[in-house]
């Protein structure tokens, strides 16, 4: 495999050829994001190349894919929510200024970000890495990444925070259990009218 993904993402995660992938969902792919200083962010790349924006979308088709977005900032905000203690909520967005395909950005933000700019739309991030905590977990951690139920406690924790900066392996942790909360959350019933054809896979 080559990187000819970047450059046909939808195309090659239809192939089974785009490595960011998470899971294929009713309406488009939950992907990994490019950037990870705001580990655990995601995008939701819809199913068909051809459509420019939301609107170009049948009203089942798009509504749909709006249940997937919902359902790709559930599962974000609860593995960012076990993976660190900082996590405050996520931002959902669907812009398409740049990229000529539909795709929905789902950001996590953190309490650790520079206190001028946590507030604020997160594309006024300067470009670069970010001075953030590394997430180290305590005793028990693997069980929150397995996505088991219940409360954090002795054997339910969330991350602690030390002051390194996080690792690109810790952000892709984070990726990881996203791909778990997304087989937990549920989506829309598909509808009599949607021509996905994923919707059969959702559990």
């Amino acid at each position: 495999m080559t990187d000819d993904w970047r450059t046909d993402r939808i195309g090659s995660a239809l192939r089974g050829e785009n490595p960011t992938v998470l899971r294929r969902l009713t309406a488009g792919f939950a992907v990994i994001g490019d950037v990870q200083f705001l580990p655990g962010y995601s995008v939701l790349l819809a199913d068909d190349p051809a459509v420019d924006r939301l609107s170009d979308l049948p009203r089942a088709k798009r509504l749909d894919f709006l249940s997937d977005m919902d359902r790709l900032g559930v599962a974000v905000e609860r593995a960012c929510g076990r993976a660190d203690l900082a996590f405050l909520r996520v931002n959902l967005e669907i812009l398409g200024n740049t990229d000529g395909f539909l795709h929905a950005h789902v950001w996590p933000r953190y309490a650790w970000e520079p206190a001028d700019l946590v507030r604020l739309p997160v594309w006024l991030h300067p470009p670069g890495p970010v001075e953030r905590p590394a997430v180290r977990p305590r005793p028990g951690a693997r069980r929150a990444a397995r996505g088991d139920r219940g409360r954090a406690g002795p054997d339910r924790p969330r991350y602690m925070s030390d002051r390194s900066t996080m690792s690109r392996n810790s952000a892709l942790g984070v990726s990881s259990i996203v791909a778990r909360c997304l087989r937990r959350v549920r989506g829309r019933p598909a509808t009599a009218n949607s021509t996905s054809p994923a919707a059969s896979q959702i559990p």
